[in-house]
């Protein structure tokens, strides 16, 4: 017999996201998952002025606040046709890459980690073993006795102390749990080194962005960052070599130590490569633009239909009609007025209209996009595959040493289709980052030699005409492709519509009943114990879903908020 299993809410994630399981026999048969709150943006900025636009989209987020702001002025930029300085892309890749950067280290460590690592075991473990079987995998200098000694003692304290923080609520002991103390040691020792190396790509974030989260030197036309090499008070030589230290110092631990972790734990979990396959139509996007026009890019990406790589279809730039008249919504699932079938985003409506939860009929504050009528799947996995389908050579030189460390350490050989899966999802994030680090140093140095040439343009002023007209922006995030869509009508915002990775991700069913990617991925997923649902949270979590918030709900009449229950 069938069991309802509601987590809800999903935590270690951005957001409110339910989700709702029938297991029977001990896996998942049907799911269904939900955005529990209103994004009310895009009703907020009818009627603003455009070039503001971006200080509200990245209100979106309080966790991806570049992506927002960098989408939002691109959609403008592409409505008037404006082109953008060489410096000011340079210096929104360089922030695009070093927030990627970050946001992928933090996901790894200290969002999803815990779902296969054991912080309770680690405690059982021999530093001088742990020490040992680290270095057989990396030669990072901090995988030492005394290092794996002092982590150990750490997370004796937290306990002793009763005050777990995030390490309170985890599935300690939990039977699909397989690494050896050993093992569990040298990734809680990762997780805590973690935290210095990400703050480290975070600090260039807010160099380059003023401050983040919610960086301010954004403008439609380029950024608002003067260079001058003599005054204090601009992006100085003195701020852009701390930058490049900054850069520096955080390669070793990506190369030594995230892409080993990732590969030796995805040799444990192999049998993990089986589970959360779900929608394979993947879709991304090109980013970090070489030229002011927006046509051409160091990294490439497109559709693939249906997993198969031969079938990888180019998205080409910045204005490419075959991506543009792709996109559409539906609301038939989710608690918004409609009636009127899958809209485009111009012409997208956000009419909020709650009728509580119904399996068969609305269920999710999330909209229901497809691409060409077909669900797609987007996010480091879906824009690896693409650079991988595209040609891309870092792209393709990661993913086959990925591939290798784990056929090492099973001893057989793993393809390419392993990734299709749970854990196949944090091998492409690892890719993905080391390619965008690598990326990051080169656009530095584009930067300094463009500026060596004498250029230190940052900005064109934008004109807006009468009338109406359109644009689409787009930008490779964190958790997947991202678009804003807007329509301008005498230098006014008549509609605008943010179309976000979790929203391809996580909406609910289509106007043809079609299920999304996180529901998708959850079919035939083991769930070894009900009321401890591990193995659904690793598969969601390997997603990393994003609820982008904004308005959040409660009910008038019973003052209630949020509910967690496994029933």
């Amino acid at each position: 017999m069938a069991q309802r299993v509601v987590v809800d809410p999903v935590t270690r994630i951005e957001g409110h996201l339910r989700v709702d399981c029938e297991v029977d026999g001990g896996k998942v048969t049907n799911a269904w998952a939900s955005g529990q709150m209103w994004r009310g943006i895009e009703l907020i900025l009818q009627g603003k002025d455009p070039r503001d636009a971006w200080v509200f989209a990245q209100r979106i987020c309080g966790v991806c606040t570049t992506v927002h702001a960098i989408t939002s002025v691109r959609a403008v930029e592409n409505a008037l046709k404006l082109e953008v300085p060489l410096n000011a892309q340079y210096i929104r890749n360089m922030i695009q890459g070093a927030h990627n950067v970050h946001d992928h280290i933090v996901h790894f460590y200290h969002l999803s980690a815990l779902d296969f690592v054991d912080i309770v075991s680690a405690l059982k473990a021999d530093p001088a073993a742990t020490a040992k079987l680290a270095q057989s995998i990396s030669g990072w200098p901090r995988n030492s006795t005394q290092e794996f000694a002092t982590a150990q003692k750490k997370l004796q304290a937290f306990i002793n102390s009763g005050q777990l923080g995030i390490f309170g609520s985890g599935y300690w002991g939990h039977p699909a749990m397989k690494l050896t103390p050993e093992a569990n040691l040298m990734a809680a020792s990762h997780y805590l080194q973690a935290l210095d190396y990400q703050r480290r790509m975070n600090k260039v974030v807010a160099i380059l962005g003023s401050k983040t989260p919610h960086i301010q030197n954004m403008a439609v036309g380029g950024v608002t960052n003067p260079i001058n090499m003599d005054s204090q008070s601009t992006l100085t030589l003195e701020k852009l070599m701390y930058i490049k230290q900054l850069i520096d110092e955080v390669g070793d631990f990506i190369t030594q130590v995230y892409i080993p972790d990732v590969a030796a734990i995805g040799a444990f979990y192999a049998d993990w490569t089986q589970y959360g396959r779900g929608v394979v139509n993947y879709l991304s996007i090109p980013d970090m633009p070489l030229d002011t026009k927006g046509t051409v890019f160091a990294l490439p990406a497109g559709y693939i239909d249906g997993g198969d790589l031969a079938k990888f279809t180019p998205i080409k730039d910045f204005h490419d009609p075959y991506f543009e008249k792709g996109v559409k919504e539906s609301v038939k699932h989710s608690w918004y007025q409609g009636g009127k079938g899958p809209l485009h985003p111009y012409d997208g409506e956000t009419i909020p209209n709650f009728t509580d939860w119904q399996d068969d009929g609305k269920y999710s504050w999330i909209k229901s996009p497809t691409f060409y009528d077909k669900r797609a799947q987007v996010g480091p996995l879906a824009n690896v595959l693409g650079m991988y389908a595209s040609g891309h050579q870092r792209t393709q030189f990661w993913v086959n040493a990925v591939l290798d460390a784990v056929s090492g350490h099973l001893g057989s050989k793993v393809g390419v289709d392993a990734l299709h899966s749970t854990i196949g999802r944090h091998a492409a994030r690892a890719v993905r980052c080391v390619v965008l680090h690598e990326e990051l140093q080169n656009q530095w140095t584009l930067l300094m030699e463009n500026i060596a040439k004498g250029d230190t343009k940052t900005f064109n002023k934008p004109v807006f005409p009468k009338g109406e007209i359109r644009g689409f922006g787009f930008h490779e995030a964190p958790r997947g492709m991202l678009s804003h869509w807007v329509v301008i009508e005498n230098g006014k915002i008549k509609n605008y519509q943010a179309v976000v990775p979790t929203t391809w991700n996580a909406g609910p069913r289509d106007e043809d009943g079609n299920i999304s990617a996180y529901e998708a991925a959850l079919l035939d997923n083991p769930v070894a114990v009900a009321d401890q649902p591990l193995e659904i949270i690793r598969t969601l979590h390997s997603f990393d879903p994003c609820l982008a918030c904004a308005v959040h709900l409660t009910d008038t009449e019973t003052k209630s908020h949020y509910q967690v229950k496994v029933v």
